[in-house]
């Protein structure tokens, strides 16, 4: 009987652990950094959809009119324009009646994020 049997087994064992232990934090790591893409990439598309949204509004205003929206809530009253105020942020810029607004769209830092003090 070989007396480093045991010991062989058990480092053997070990050495599997931990490699199925590193294993599945890279899999966890992975799995979030694609859930935190994903995440980033549809808030990009909100705003672009939302900027976009905006634009086209005060354009079809300019067509009917002949002039651009004075402000947000016009385009929000008569076009039925709205977004999430807690979200996002919208600069609406008009330097002239008949020049094209300025558009901006801004996220909103979330506000359960831990305050650094």
């Amino acid at each position: 009987m070989n007396r480093f049997a045991n010991k062989k087994t058990s480092s053997h064992m070990l050495r599997r652990v931990i490699t199925s232990i590193a294993g599945m934090c890279l899999a966890v790591t992975v799995l979030l950094w694609g859930i935190s893409a994903v995440r980033q990439s549809s808030d990009d598309s909100q705003i672009d959809s939302l900027r976009q949204a905006i634009v086209r509004s005060a354009v079809h205003c300019y067509a009917m009119k002949g002039r651009y929206p004075e402000s947000l809530d016009y385009i929000k009253d008569h076009y039925g324009i709205s977004w999430n105020t807690d979200r996002y942020l919208v600069d609406y810029e008009i330097t002239g009646a008949n020049l094209m607004p300025d558009v901006t769209v801004f996220p909103i830092a979330d506000k359960e994020a831990p305050h650094a003090d």
